[in-house]
């Protein structure tokens, strides 16, 4: 919370993978049966969110969504996503992103996502959405990276729209003024 309260703008929706992300395991290698374990400061981060007032989903290509969805309930934090797209996908997550956009209305661009792999970071990116690649799951310096891109990206887009507006008023610009 005390990180969060440093940033003015906080994404409006954030999107965590699960394996290697949220917890230090892949789904396929467990059993339903056991009790699983999140990294360390990954609960904290979800429940800071929330109090935020912030949305989070779940972008995950687990072949088994049955485990990861155990795994999510036993954990108790089942409850606090706004979307789960757990499935098997060709497409490094970019089919979970649609999915979720368009359960949420979210624009990529007020979404940011955390996983550990590089080319879903580099395809989600390419979508508009801040993404950040975690080395040992998502941590308090992952945060604090994640939120300070998305500050710096959300400044981009706004100076982009300031720029789009100025030049739509300027004379010749508009469609009147051509004809």
């Amino acid at each position: 919370m005390e990180i969060m309260g440093l940033f003015q703008v906080l994404p409006r929706l954030v999107v965590f993978d699960l394996d290697y992300t949220l917890w230090p395991f892949y789904c396929e290698c467990r059993s339903k049966n056991e009790k699983p374990s999140m990294y360390p400061q990954a609960k904290g981060i979800l429940h800071g969110f929330k109090d935020k007032g912030v949305n989070v989903a779940i972008a995950s290509r687990s072949p088994t969504p049955d485990i990861a969805n155990a795994f999510l309930q036993k954990l108790e934090i089942k409850s606090m996503f706004v979307a789960q797209e757990i499935f098997s996908s060709w497409t490094h997550k970019t089919e979970h992103f649609q999915k979720i956009h368009r359960k949420t209305a979210v624009p990529y661009n007020e979404m940011l996502f955390f996983d550990d792999e590089n080319q879903n970071i580099q395809a989600v990116s390419k979508m508009g959405v801040t993404s950040i690649l975690v080395d040992k799951g998502v941590n308090l310096g992952a945060l604090r990276q994640g939120l300070s891109e998305f500050v710096k990206n959300s400044a981009s887009v706004e100076k982009n729209k300031e720029q789009w507006r100025k030049f739509s008023k300027e004379p010749g610009s508009s469609k009147s003024d051509a004809q």
